[in-house]
């Protein structure tokens, strides 16, 4: 599984649209400095992919979503391919038993293919939104990520890529 964080606030992202003519098309904006991060974690082998809604990057936070992942895979042993953040690194970090953690090269976000999970989400979820308050931010996070986690075959062909899928047959 490949993990990653991201940060979602309520400071809007608006983007160009499609509008006809003579209509301008208005989108509110918003400069508010409240945030909420989301963990998550997915399997390019098969498109599953786990996530939580958490208020902070920290270890404390990294060892629960490790937690939960483990619970959800029982049987399976995880090879959790995570970045070089501090928090994946702390020497408070209890991994579970069926978990084992494997860091990409430093500076690499390009390798990851959650990275294209969250642009994903971003732009089917967030883009041209301004929320009233961070729970209304939270639920709108909610509504997308539990999205992606049932739809198994959207998630693979972003985060499928050829080379994993090859390198994880070949070792198997």
């Amino acid at each position: 599984m490949y993990q990653d964080e991201a940060r979602f606030g309520r400071i809007s992202d608006t983007r160009y649209c499609w509008a006809k003519k003579p209509m301008r098309p208005e989108v509110k904006g918003m400069l508010i400095y409240q945030y909420t991060y989301a963990y998550a974690a997915v399997s390019p082998q098969d498109g599953r992919m786990d996530s939580l809604v958490l208020p902070e990057v920290s270890g404390r936070c990294m060892q629960i979503f490790l937690d939960e992942v483990a619970r959800r895979y029982p049987d399976d042993n995880i090879v959790m391919i995570v970045d070089g953040a501090g928090w994946h690194k702390s020497n408070d970090l209890n991994l579970p038993e069926n978990l084992r953690l494997l860091f990409l090269p430093p500076y690499s976000p390009e390798l990851n293919p959650q990275e294209h999970l969250w642009d994903e989400l971003r732009e089917k979820y967030f883009h041209n939104r301004a929320f009233d308050s961070l729970g209304a931010l939270e639920d709108q996070l909610v509504a997308g990520l539990r999205a992606l986690e049932a739809d198994h075959a959207r998630v693979k062909s972003i985060a499928g890529w050829e080379y994993i899928i090859n390198s994880i047959s070949n070792a198997i």
